[in-house]
C-alpha cells in the first residue's frame, strides 16, 4: 500500500513511496495525537472554571460577591485582572519556553521534546488541582503553559505532508508527519526525520523500514537525507529573513497571526461559558452551551481541509471574513438593545445569541484558523521557513496573551461595543486580504517568487534585492 510524501522539488504532483500502516504507526499517532488533547483542555479549562462558583469562591471572592450581586453590573462580574492572569499566563509562558524548546528540539530530537512537554503538563496539572491560593494557580499554568511551548515546537512546517493535514491535527503534527502516510493520518520512539537530521543515519533508516513495514525505503530515505542537507545548508536564516525581498512573506505570517486573534475567536473560546452567563444562561446550560461551540470549531475545520485546494485561500478568507462581520455585527446589537446593567436576556433571545457564536466559530473553523498557519507555511522559502515560523508563532502566542488578558476588562469597560472593535478589525482583515494578500493554491514553494511575489501590483517592489542577491552570486 504506497503512502504518498510531499515535496517541494517544484512539481505539483506528489511522489509515492511503499508503505504499510503498521500496529507501531497507529499506536504511536494515538499517544501523539493526545497532545491536541491536552492543547484543547488547556484552552477550554480556563473559561469553564472562571464561571464555576466553587472556584470563584475559593480563589475569587471578590468576583464571586460581584457575580451574585442583584444590581452587579452584567457586563463587569468577571472584570478582575488575576483572573485574566489565570487564564493568559499560560500564553505568555509558551512564548517564553518555545525559545528554549527550539534548541532541545534541534539538539535532542522530538522524541525528549514531547516527552518534556508531557512533564511540564503533569506537574502544571498537579499543582492547578491541589492548589490553596492563587500563586499555586497561575504557577500551575505557567508550567502548563511551557508544556503547551515545548508541544508547540514539534508543530513546524518542514514537515512532508500537506500543511493544512498538520494543521488539522493541531499537536505534535511534525512527530505524526515524519511516521504517518498521508492517506490515513514515554513509549513513542524517536523519528526517522530525526535521527537523520542528528546524522544518525543507520539509526534513521532502521525507524523508518519499522514504521513502514517494509526494507523498501530506499527512495523515502534519499528524499528525506537529501531534505536534511539542504536544511543543514541554511546558514544564518534569521539574517536571510530580514532582507528586503523577505519583507511579503514575513508580514504576511505576522498579520495572518494578529488578525486571527483580533477576529475575537480565543475571546470567544476562552471565555465563552462567562460570556454566556453574561446574558443569562445558568452554570450548566452555559458550559453545555460551550462544549456546542467546540464542537461547531472541530467539525467545520473539516470544511477546509476538503474545500480549501477546490475554493483556494482567499475564497475562504473573505468568506469568512463576511460571515464573522455579520455574525458580531448582529451579536452586538442584540445585546445592545436586549442586555442592560442588570437584566437577563429572554429565553430566546439568549438561543439565539448561541446560534450567532456558532455560525461566528464556523466561519472561523474553515478559513482564518487554518489557514493562518497554512499559508506561512506555503510562502517561506527554505532558507527562511524556520525563521520565519518562529516569528508566526511567537506573534500568535503574544497576542493570544494580550487578548486573554483585556477581554473581560473590555467587556466591561465597552459593553456590547466589544463584538463592534472586533467587527471593525475584520472590515480590515478582509481589505487585507483583497489588495496584499495573493492566492498560493497550487503554487510550489520554489516558483513562489516568480509566480506569485513578482506578478503582485505591492509585492513585487520588494523583490528587486533578490534579484541583485542573484547577480552577485553569479
Amino acid at each position: 500500500m504506497p503512502a504518498i510524501v510531499m515535496s517541494n522539488a517544484g512539481s505539483n504532483g506528489a511522489k509515492k513511496f511503499e508503505g504499510k500502516i503498521t500496529i507501531y504507526v497507529v499506536i504511536c499517532g494515538v499517544i501523539a495525537a493526545t497532545g491536541g488533547l491536552m492543547f484543547g483542555y488547556d484552552i477550554g479549562i480556563s473559561g469553564g472554571v472562571t464561571s464555576m462558583d466553587d472556584f470563584l469562591e475559593e480563589f475569587f471572592p471578590v468576583v464571586y460577591e460581584r457575580k451574585h450581586k442583584a444590581k452587579e453590573d452584567n457586563y463587569c462580574k468577571y472584570d478582575n485582572q488575576g483572573l485574566q492572569l489565570f487564564t493568559s499566563s499560560l500564553y505568555l509562558a509558551a512564548l517564553v519556553s518555545s525559545f528554549v524548546a527550539s534548541k532541545v528540539c534541534t539538539k535532542h530530537g522530538r522524541r525528549l521534546t514531547m516527552q518534556a512537554a508531557s512533564v511540564f503538563f503533569l506537574i502544571g496539572v498537579v499543582l492547578n488541582a491541589a492548589a490553596r491560593n492563587i500563586a499555586m494557580l497561575i504557577i500551575g499554568r505557567i508550567l502548563l503553559g511551557v508544556g503547551v511551548g515545548f508541544a508547540n515546537q514539534v508543530h513546524k512546517y518542514r514537515s512532508r505532508l500537506s500543511p493544512l493535514y498538520t494543521s488539522f491535527l493541531k499537536a505534535v503534527p511534525l512527530f505524526l508527519s515524519e511516521i504517518a502516510p498521508v492517506h490515513i493520518s514515554m513509549v513513542i520512539a524517536e523519528t526517522p526525520t530525526s535521527l537523520i537530521e542528528r546524522e544518525q543515519l543507520m539509526e534513521g533508516l532502521a525507524m523508518l523500514k519499522k514504521i513502514r513495514g517494509t526494507d523498501n525505503v530506499n527512495a523515502e530515505y534519499e528524499e528525506i537525507l537529501h531534505a536534511c542537507e539542504m536544511a543543514r545548508q541554511v546558514k544564518r536564516p534569521f539574517r536571510n529573513l530580514m532582507k528586503r525581498s523577505s519583507r511579503p512573506q514575513l508580514v504576511i505570517a505576522i498579520a495572518m497571526q494578529v488578525f486571527q486573534q483580533f477576529t475575537g475567536i480565543n475571546a470567544i473560546m476562552f471565555y465563552a461559558p462567562v460570556l454566556f452567563q453574561t446574558i443569562g444562561f445558568k452554570n450548566d446550560a452555559s458550559l453545555l452551551s460551550a462544549v456546542i461551540t467546540g464542537i461547531v470549531n472541530v467539525l467545520s475545520t473539516v470544511v477546509s481541509v476538503v474545500l480549501v485546494d477546490k475554493l483556494g485561500r482567499r475564497f475562504l478568507l473573505l468568506e469568512a471574513c463576511g460571515q464573522m462581520l455579520i455574525t458580531q455585527v448582529a451579536i452586538g446589537g442584540v445585546l445592545l438593545v436586549n442586555l442592560k446593567s442588570t437584566n437577563e436576556l429572554e429565553h430566546g433571545v439568549a438561543v439565539w445569541v448561541v446560534v450567532l457564536v456558532c455560525l461566528f466559530v464556523s466561519s472561523f473553523a474553515w478559513s482564518w484558523g487554518p489557514l493562518g498557519w497554512l499559508i506561512p507555511s506555503e510562502t517561506f522559502p527554505l532558507a527562511t521557513r524556520t525563521a520565519g515560523y518562529a516569528f508566526a508563532v511567537s506573534s500568535n502566542m503574544l497576542f493570544t496573551f494580550v487578548i486573554a488578558q483585556a477581554f473581560l476588562s473590555m467587556m466591561c469597560h465597552l459593553r456590547a461595543g466589544i463584538f463592534f472593535f472586533f467587527a471593525a478589525w475584520i472590515v480590515v482583515m478582509g481589505l487585507f486580504v483583497i489588495f496584499l494578500l495573493p492566492e498560493t493554491k497550487n503554487v510550489p514553494i520554489d516558483e513562489m517568487s516568480e509566480r506569485v511575489w513578482k506578478r503582485h501590483w505591492f509585492w513585487k517592489r520588494f523583490m528587486d534585492e533578490e534579484e541583485q542577491d542573484k547577480k552577485d552570486s553569479v
